[in-house]
């Protein structure tokens, strides 16, 4: 490894493969990374652990993947480990990911990032103690779509932004045993789907909003079943942010903007490789369209290397996850929500 001046290592250009250690048997690691990894010749996932060594050995028979460990701990061990994918439950992310740091690994790390922005910033105050990458797994972030999103806005022809309205729809009925139903492990409507059209609305602006009001149905463990926040950015455009996972919301994802030029509709800006739509108004001519792409995994997977290599920062590190995580701890008080993480 080498020592950038930035703070972070990079890796050799002998070093041709960036060797993955899984930190959980989740269900999201082979669409995220097994997938995109066996389609590269530069990354390879070379281990999984698991609380159990049996479900860790199942797991990696399943994924062919070299190695399994019964705990966390031996996997961070392993010094033929280059990168961690942390894709334990939220409650587990802020722990796992500065273990990780501290064992000398580069971590990228799923969303939502940690339990408050409290626990962000000692994550990235370990990043930055190790000299090693802490990046957060906001996948669509790193899609064609995502950056002619940025051009668009760079480019003025919506006028002034007067709204943002971002919302992220998901059939999850409640069951007391999803992690994704229990507040203790950081489930809910917002952490779990609100947290992608937050980071939208953030990323076009370019600005942290402040949170006005939200409101929340909450389900009988006391986890948000949706969430309606209002947002105010500083140059006077409101913003709204919905999640929901009741059973009788209709599934799907969207980005609304209002300018006072034009507006913009993107219908899947989650997944754009399954089908996606732009839909740009100015001066009454209407214009649709979509951009080319492989899958949010692959580029994001894509960025992670090409960083881990050039030294250079990405957009969802560094100051990106803590405004993220603000955000959505003001969300959770506006809404009365008492949420109590060290």
């Amino acid at each position: 490894m080498l020592s950038l001046g930035n703070g972070f290592h990079s890796f050799r250009k002998e070093d041709t493969v960036v060797r993955i250690g899984l930190l959980g048997a989740s269900g999201i690691a082979p669409a995220a990374v097994i997938r995109p990894a066996g389609r590269r010749s530069d990354a390879s996932v070379v281990a999984v652990a698991a609380r159990s060594g049996q479900s860790a050995a199942t797991y990696a028979e399943k994924h062919d993947i070299e190695r399994s460990y019964g705990s966390y701990r031996e996997l961070l061990a392993d010094p033929d480990i280059d990168l961690i994918y942390n894709a334990l439950p939220p409650s587990e992310h802020a722990e796992w990911s500065i273990a990780a740091l501290q064992s000398g690994k580069d971590v990228l790390c799923e969303k939502p990032f940690a339990m408050n922005s409290a626990q962000v910033l000692r994550m990235n105050q370990a990043a930055n103690d190790t000299g090693h990458r802490l990046i957060e797994a906001f996948h669509d972030r790193y899609h064609p779509l995502s950056l002619e999103l940025d051009a668009m806005k760079a480019s003025g022809r919506l006028g002034e932004i007067q709204s943002l309205h971002g919302d992220f729809v998901y059939n999850n009925p409640f069951d007391a045993l999803s992690i994704r139903h229990d507040p203790a492990l950081g489930g809910g409507a917002l952490m779990d789907l609100g947290c992608y059209p937050l980071h939208w609305l953030r990323a076009f602006m370019n600005e942290e909003p402040t949170v006005i009001e939200a409101v929340a149905t909450l389900n009988p463990m006391g986890a948000d079943m949706s969430m309606d926040a209002t947002l105010q950015f500083s140059g006077g455009a409101t913003g709204r942010v919905t999640a929901s996972m009741h059973a009788d919301a209709v599934a799907g994802s969207t980005l609304r903007v209002v300018g006072t030029s034009g507006t913009l509709l993107v219908e899947n800006l989650v997944f754009p490789s399954a089908g996606h739509t732009i839909v740009e108004t100015v001066g009454g001519v209407g214009r649709v369209r979509t951009v080319a792409g492989a899958t949010t995994y692959d580029h994001q997977l894509e960025a992670v290397i090409s960083a881990l290599a050039s030294g250079m920062p990405l957009p969802t590190e560094g100051a990106d996850p803590i405004g993220n995580m603000a955000a959505i701890d003001a969300i959770y008080e506006a809404a009365g929500i008492r949420r109590s993480y060290e």
